[in-house]
């Protein structure tokens, strides 16, 4: 087995584990340190991008996107959709913590994914600073 095959079912297996887990919680995300796993992702993701990018050239996510086949264009429309998706449910919380949205909008768009969690990681922190201490 190839290691990007290892990698993406190690992906796979751990999103299903958070997402079950996320599902099955009976409490609200928002607790105490809830910020420092989409940060600690967004780290690991930017690290494994900025490999991809040195071992393989920055732009080779559009070669994979645009040029292979039809599949890489599916699988660059779902990546849009999902971030719009989640742009549209995060901004509302954002904007009622003051959060830059025009900043964390170009860095989205810049890093995809890596800033989506930045910006969830950031959100979640604020939300805990802003709970009063009981």
């Amino acid at each position: 087995m190839l290691l990007t095959e290892i990698l993406a079912l190690a992906a796979a297996a751990l999103c299903v584990a958070f997402t079950a887990y996320v599902a099955l919680r009976n409490n609200d995300l928002v607790n105490q340190k809830s910020w420092i796993l989409p940060a600690l992702a967004s780290m690991i993701f930017a690290v494994f991008s900025a490999w991809a990018a040195i071992v393989q050239g920055p732009l080779g996510f559009w070669i994979e996107h645009s040029a292979r086949n039809l599949w890489g264009n599916q699988i660059f429309f779902d990546l849009l959709l999902a971030s719009s998706v989640a742009w549209v449910l995060i901004v509302p919380r954002a904007r009622k913590l003051g959060m830059v949205l025009p900043l964390w909008l170009a860095i989205i768009l810049a890093t995809g994914s890596i800033g989506l969690l930045a910006m969830m990681a950031r959100l979640l922190f604020l939300q805990e600073r802003a709970q009063p201490k009981v």
